[in-house]
């Protein structure tokens, strides 16, 4: 690591751990002491720091890594995927968040159990947990990717065992104590610091490049020989393959139940959503996010644009007289595609900002974990262990646990999500490597695994008023499953080579989904939860705060 750095990229490390120790000790300063604290903040979180912290939760490290090499490998079509996200924003905001606050739930799975029963609630929380590994550990695999490459030099496995375990005891140190607000706060924090690397990188790649901004343009254009534009935004061809899942057709379909079931959905981000005041700002929160989004993952993408530029595009390059003169190496980037920006943040950047956008890449990488730890726990506590534990106490004539005693739980919770995610990220080392797909795909196709379910589950009870508890658990492993089949690597196994198919994630949401759906629409709901669900409603209408939430 000394090899790479200078006396000015100290300076800014010793800044930034003065930042992370300062802000760590404030926030972590008044513990929370309640569950309703330390899961959701208090219900008293400002809109802007929650569509902040949301933007930080869905973002982070797999915008860090797989930003850039999205654009040295592909083109801006990603960005159209935010068209999928706002309609799907719309349905979260109209049909789950005034229900979410309503019933005044802790995780989103508590409305299951309004609609089904207690053990649809258990199932979807645990399925989500599984899922939930599965995603947030292939975004600590990326953000292990980069700081392997600033403490090593390279992506060895051993490198990246040793920056994941770093990442890990980091992040649980700075989360553990102050719950969902001391996340909230610190992805604000690490969210400006990783924001401001990106604009350093791209103030220093323009310096670097030696052309006007038509030249680049032009570059960017006619990239190569069989090669198409590096700046289209909009793909309206039918491609099914794992190559085309930016296309139209994609956003249309199976982006938008990507979108719903990652803000509806999924306890990561819908936690913080939880923690506004109301239905109404959470709603705020959700669409102010998205729109965060498009300028900042615009950002990332550009740096893998003018990468592209600045190595494999010699012609452009060799302008400069001091490279040609020194005889550098412009376009002979010849290490593995994921690891191309860090080989420039490490060898061409200069002193200081080299520094300021590795403590970016560090800010990513906390934020990444930190995004996990508390709705996994939430959901560890709240959905699994505090119902079996209050029949337990009523079974044995035992007083109840006061509410602090959950709160430790949570704590301890989070230690064992954080090893479950590390262990996570170290596979995904192995997975990726082995399935050689951009970064940025691969993190979203990972979430594919538990959404399938889950959403058609959520369909089929909220919209068919379908859905037993025998029913949701067999539509959550159908989407599971179904989805698991239609891997590359199963299909290997499983297939003569004529039969395998190669389809695109978010075509397999579109099937795994249409598959649970069917399955659960199977059962039929039980009166009680009926029952339960117009006793919650006429006691809700009754309630001044939930009737301030749904019409305020």
């Amino acid at each position: 690591m000394n090899a790479h750095y200078e006396a000015l990229d100290w300076l800014v490390f010793g800044a930034y751990a003065l930042l992370i120790a300062l802000t760590a000790w404030w926030f972590n300063r008044k513990k929370a002491n309640t569950s309703a604290e330390y899961f959701l903040g208090g219900n008293a979180m400002p809109t802007w720091m929650v569509a902040v912290s949301v933007l930080a939760t869905s973002q982070s490290a797999a915008t860090f890594i797989g930003g850039p090499d999205q654009g040295y490998q592909g083109d801006l079509s990603y960005l159209a995927t935010n068209i999928g996200a706002f309609i799907a924003a719309l349905v979260v905001a109209q049909v789950l968040i005034p229900r979410f606050y309503q019933y005044r739930v802790y995780t989103v799975y508590e409305l299951l159990e309004q609609q089904v029963g207690p053990k649809a609630k258990r199932r979807a929380g645990l399925m989500y947990l599984f899922g939930r590994v599965f995603a947030s550990g292939a975004r600590l695999y990326m953000a292990a990717i980069a700081v392997a490459m600033i403490l090593y030099g390279n992506i060895a496995a051993s490198s990246v065992i040793m920056a994941t375990l770093v990442l890990v005891i980091i992040g649980l140190a700075y989360s553990i104590f102050g719950g969902i607000r001391t996340v909230i706060y610190s992805d604000v924090i690490q969210c400006l610091v990783y924001t401001s690397a990106a604009v350093c990188v791209i103030v220093s790649l323009w310096l670097a490049i030696p052309a006007d901004f038509s030249t680049i343009i032009e570059a960017l254009q006619n990239p190569g020989p069989e090669q198409g534009s590096k700046l289209a935004l909009f793909k309206f061809d039918l491609d099914f393959s794992a190559a085309g899942v930016f296309n139209m057709a994609s956003v249309l379909t199976g982006f938008v139940l990507l979108n719903i079931a990652a803000f509806g959905l999924d306890q990561d981000m819908t936690q913080r959503v939880l923690t506004c005041k109301d239905a109404r700002s959470g709603s705020r929160a959700i669409m102010l996010s998205i729109a965060m989004v498009i300028p900042v993952m615009f950002l990332f993408i550009v740096i893998g644009l003018l990468l592209f530029v600045f190595y494999q595009r010699p012609d452009i390059m060799l302008g400069a007289t001091e490279r040609a003169v020194h005889g550098a190496n412009v376009g002979q980037f010849q290490g593995e595609k994921i690891t191309v920006f860090m080989h420039y943040v490490l060898n061409e950047i200069p002193a200081g900002v080299k520094g300021l956008v590795t403590i970016g890449i560090i800010a990513a990488a906390i934020s990444t974990l930190n995004s996990g730890l508390s709705s996994m726990a939430s959901v560890v506590v709240q959905d699994i262990y505090r119902p079996w534990h209050e029949k337990r106490q009523r079974q044995q004539g035992d007083a109840q646990k006061e509410d602090h005693h959950y709160v430790l739980v949570g704590r301890f919770a989070m230690l064992g999500v954080s090893l479950a995610l590390g262990s996570m990220a170290v596979l995904c080392y192995f997975w990726q490597q082995y399935s050689q797909m951009p970064l940025l795909k691969f993190a979203l196709s990972v979430m594919v695994f538990s959404y399938s379910g889950l959403l058609g589950v959520y369909f089929t009870c909220l919209f068919l008023g379908r859905g037993s508890e025998a029913s949701v658990l067999a539509a959550l492993i159908v989407g599971f499953v179904g989805t698991l089949l239609m891997q590359p690597y199963v299909q290997e196994m499983l297939l003569p080579s004529q039969w395998r198919f190669n389809l695109g994630f978010t075509w397999q949401l579109c099937i795994g989904t249409a598959l649970a759906t069917l399955v659960c629409a199977f059962g039929r709901k039980p009166e009680a939860a009926g029952q339960a669900v117009s006793a919650a409603t006429s006691q809700s209408s009754n309630n001044p705060i939930n009737h301030e939430v749904r019409h305020g």
